[in-house]
């Protein structure tokens, strides 16, 4: 069985402008005489690879905990999209029929208002992207809500660029985050096809 990570370290993420850092800081260290290494984080729950509840966008949509967590594990389909903006007719073009799909374009893809609704008519389950998000500076709402008011769960900040056009099975669990508007969340592919059946 071959897993591959596709989760950034959060520390090494690259941050949507205007988002805060995240920050790390130990409480205590064994090499002071402490019995433990013992450490904090503060981060914004949308740093990193993360996944936007509802929420995010939808006054009132559910919240992190409330996810459908049956959308972050199955099979799903990797696919390579051009760079800037996935309109209507792309997707119509391009966009395979399966229940989750991980866009890879560099992290320079992003939908505009059509495409959003577009990919959101084909009934995924999920949609992820390398990108920081879905939307993009100026224009993040509608692409969001396109996709989370049918309930498709959005995947962002995925790591995706050793990782090959095809099927693989996602396992992406987001934080138990009661209350909250995301996750930070691990996102792996599993390669070969142990989960499912062709």
């Amino acid at each position: 069985m071959e897993i591959i990570d596709i989760t950034y370290d959060l520390f090494e993420a690259p941050i949507y402008p205007s988002d805060p850092e995240p920050e790390t800081d130990f409480v205590s260290r064994i090499e002071d005489g402490a019995g433990c290494n013992l450490s904090t984080i503060f981060a914004c729950v949308h740093n990193g690879t993360h996944t936007d509840a509802p929420f995010h966008f939808i006054e009132d949509g559910i919240t992190a905990e409330k996810l459908p967590l049956e959308n972050f594990i199955g099979e799903c389909v990797v696919l390579s999209v051009r760079r800037g903006a996935i309109t209507g007719e792309y997707v119509d073009d391009n966009f395979p029929e399966c229940e989750r799909l991980l866009l890879k374009s560099e992290g320079k893809a992003y939908f505009t208002d059509d495409g959003a609704y577009a990919a959101a008519a084909l009934g995924y389950k999920l949609i992820g992207t390398d990108a920081l998000s879905v939307g993009t500076h100026g224009n993040q709402v509608k692409p969001h809500r396109a996709f989370l008011s049918e309930n498709i769960s959005i995947l962002e900040g995925l790591k995706l660029e050793n990782v090959e056009d095809g099927r693989y099975f996602l396992i992406a669990l987001p934080m138990k985050n009661s209350g909250l508007d995301g996750a930070i969340t691990r996102a792996v592919l599993v390669k070969d096809n142990i989960f499912w059946h062709k």
